[in-house]
């Protein structure tokens, strides 16, 4: 049987490729089928912009496994909405896809579900020799004072009773950058160990993703949802520790924030589960990860079988914890107050399995990388209350990308 490093060494060398490392993270969130999954070769593939991709997928999926990424701007089929902003990734809206191997980790080491080790190795070519960018120059695409600036006027849309909260994001970038993926994601993935990490790459484009969070997951007949809202550092002993744990949990304006999109979520599961089964299993729960303490939540509720797994993720996506409340004005606001397009970015990593249940990630904390056109980027946001402070919440986004940071040397 394959080794997990014989299988690592292969994957520079594999054309696509999609992972999910849970990191031995189980106490922070729950809810594990994998540790470790992985899908490597393509069988079938849909690479696409927004337009009608839930539909593609929904025809193509017939009881086997699908892996990949849904992009933000998938946003524009499921509402009247639109993206103009600017895209420096150029990367499709989705890039899913069914794979010809797929391997887990178990008690007892690596097991194929999906092919053999024969045909993984016939996967394989020859990988690039990559010669890392030294000193990479970070540009802000969003300066402190512009953050500033949209943060009034979002701050303004609260007070006239637009939106109750809203996720306001900039991007992080750099051109003409040369990277290995998959060794700069062990990277990350080791820097910042999360539960819902994960590593995609087809061609030129790549994510590497070291997400604390999840979107949507159907085990059976249950439906899980659990957004983040709420962060703060970790203290430099135990003792600062425990009292930053308590400071996050006691503070009013995170736990407003918390409540809102549990609500929201309450309301989004509903629309694909039967009436009354919507629950509330744990508010203000604090994990704790390398980099921070964060506040999540737990909403489940019994899925309508009568509703086909696509229109369930397609009823809560975006997430409410990435856009706000009301959801619709929320984006339209994103759209106005944004200096890029998110793509990737705070869209979906995750998998279908042949049975019809499907687990996925929020993506944050995570690298986009173009190796055709050398782009490189990352995001970061917080959401915006009427309770929130302009420098804080700035802050607030500097310190979710010190793991990026880290792994790419920029300090």
């Amino acid at each position: 049987m394959i080794s997990k490093e014989e299988l690592y060494h292969l994957i520079p060398g594999i054309e696509t490729v999609c992972i999910f490392d849970n990191n031995n993270k189980q106490n922070a969130c729950g809810y594990r089928t994998y540790e470790w999954l992985g899908g490597f070769g393509v069988e079938e593939i849909i690479i696409d912009n927004e337009g009608n991709a839930f539909e593609k997928l929904q025809q193509k999926y017939h009881n086997d496994w699908w892996m990949g990424c849904l992009g933000y701007d998938l946003k524009n089929e499921i509402e009247k909405l639109q993206s103009d902003n600017y895209d420096g990734s150029d990367l499709p809206d989705i890039i899913f896809f069914k794979p010809q191997v797929v391997i887990a980790e178990t008690v007892d080491g690596l097991k194929f579900l999906k092919g053999d080790e024969a045909q993984l190795k016939e996967l394989y070519y020859t990988p690039k020799n990559y010669f890392t960018t030294k000193n990479i120059q970070l540009h802000e695409r969003t300066t402190q004072e512009r953050y500033i600036q949209s943060f009034e006027k979002i701050k303004q849309h609260i007070i006239d009773g637009d939106v109750y909260e809203l996720n306001y994001c900039m991007e992080f970038y750099a051109k003409d950058i040369i990277i290995n993926p998959f060794e700069t994601w062990q990277k990350l993935n080791s820097t910042s160990p999360t539960p819902f990490a994960g590593f995609l790459s087809h061609t030129h484009y790549h994510l590497l993703c070291a997400s604390p969070e999840r979107f949507l997951k159907k085990e059976n007949n249950k439906l899980i949802a659990q957004p983040i809202k709420g962060t703060i550092q970790r203290g430099k002993d135990e003792k600062e520790d425990e009292q930053f744990k308590q400071e996050l949990y006691h503070n009013e304006k995170e736990r407003s924030e918390n409540v809102m999109i549990v609500d929201l979520m309450r309301n989004d599961l509903a629309k694909s589960s039967i009436a009354g089964s919507v629950k509330v299993e744990e508010l203000f729960g604090i994990a704790t990860f390398e980099k921070l303490h964060q506040m999540i939540s737990t909403v489940t509720a019994e899925a309508n079988p009568e509703i086909n797994i696509y229109n369930i993720i397609r009823n809560a996506f975006p997430m409410g914890s990435m856009t706000g409340c009301p959801k619709i004005k929320a984006m339209e606001l994103i759209e106005k107050y944004e200096d890029s397009k998110r793509g990737f970015y705070s869209g979906a990593l995750g998998y279908i399995t042949p049975t019809g249940d499907f687990d996925f990630n929020v993506v944050i904390r995570s690298i986009i990388y173009n190796a055709e056109s050398k782009y490189l980027s990352f995001h970061a946001g917080s959401a915006i209350t009427y309770e929130a402070n302009a420098l804080s919440e700035y802050e607030e986004c500097l310190l979710k990308t010190q793991s990026i940071r880290k792994t790419l040397n920029i300090l």
